[in-house]
């Protein structure tokens, strides 16, 4: 299950891809530069900044964040992964749902020392290409659809942990250089928010930024060649469900003694 962990640690990466990914210090300089001087005086939220600026507020405010809720499409096409929604905290608690494009889906449950995982049948069998057909018959009877529990210390557990650890994911956020020019505002989930859009070659953003209470990153859209991706990111500083499941639990630590 190794190539588990390296799929969640992916995730830090994608989630932050819309900020991280943007524009050079120079272009930035430049785009703020003019940006001002076509909207010298912009009215509403954010009255007088310009997208870099307001980007930037967007990246402090994200990065002081004590939870969240991460969801949408984040395909990566080295791992496969495919789309998440996933919910962290900065204690290390996480719970959610991880899926790649054609190896299947896994649940992760994490409260505190333990990791709980649940995969389906497709994930199971993607991980045991070249095994011996008895070997995976018998992992997917063994495991699939019924929740396994790890040490969040153990080998295969330890990474997906480290994961969980909002501290890790949101130090991306920090020190971006960004060429955003601000446009409309409009609504994610009902919550009034600023659009910002960025290029960087072929590949295109629109970030959105609540324009109420603090300036929170709200949704990363963003194309790369024409095929389409989105990010939202909601539930800021909302305490994180992490209820271990209590039905039919393998205890993973015991099995392999």
């Amino acid at each position: 299950m190794h190539r588990t962990t390296f799929v969640a640690v992916c995730l830090a990466a994608a989630a932050t891809v819309g900020l991280t990914a943007c524009g050079t210090e120079s272009g930035n300089a430049a785009d703020k530069a003019g940006e001002k001087t076509e909207n010298a005086e912009p009215k509403g939220p954010f009255a007088g900044m310009s997208g870099a600026e307001i980007a930037e507020k967007a990246v402090e405010a994200t990065s002081g964040a004590k939870s969240l809720r991460i969801a949408g499409k984040a395909t990566d096409e080295e791992t496969g992964l495919d789309s998440l929604d996933m919910a962290l905290d900065t204690t290390g608690k996480c719970a959610g749902t991880i899926s790649t494009a054609d190896e299947g889906s896994m649940e992760l449950i994490v409260p505190g020392d333990t990791v709980y995982m649940k995969y389906d049948e497709k994930f199971l069998r993607s991980q045991s290409k070249g095994e011996p057909a008895a070997d995976t018959q018998a992992a997917v009877d063994m495991l699939a659809d019924r929740w396994v529990k790890t040490s969040a210390t153990s080998s295969d557990a330890k990474e997906i942990a480290g994961f969980c650890d909002l501290d890790v994911l949101l130090a991306d956020f920090k020190d971006v250089n960004s060429a955003a020019r601000r446009g409309g505002t409009t609504k994610v989930d009902g919550t009034p928010a600023i659009k910002l859009t960025e290029n960087d070659g072929k590949d295109k953003y629109t970030l959105y930024v609540a324009t109420e209470g603090k300036p929170y990153l709200l949704k990363v859209d963003q194309s790369t060649g024409g095929k389409p991706e989105s990010l939202t990111f909601g539930d800021y500083d909302k305490p994180v469900k992490t209820t271990p499941p209590t039905d039919d639990v393998l205890d993973l630590d015991r099995l392999t003694g």
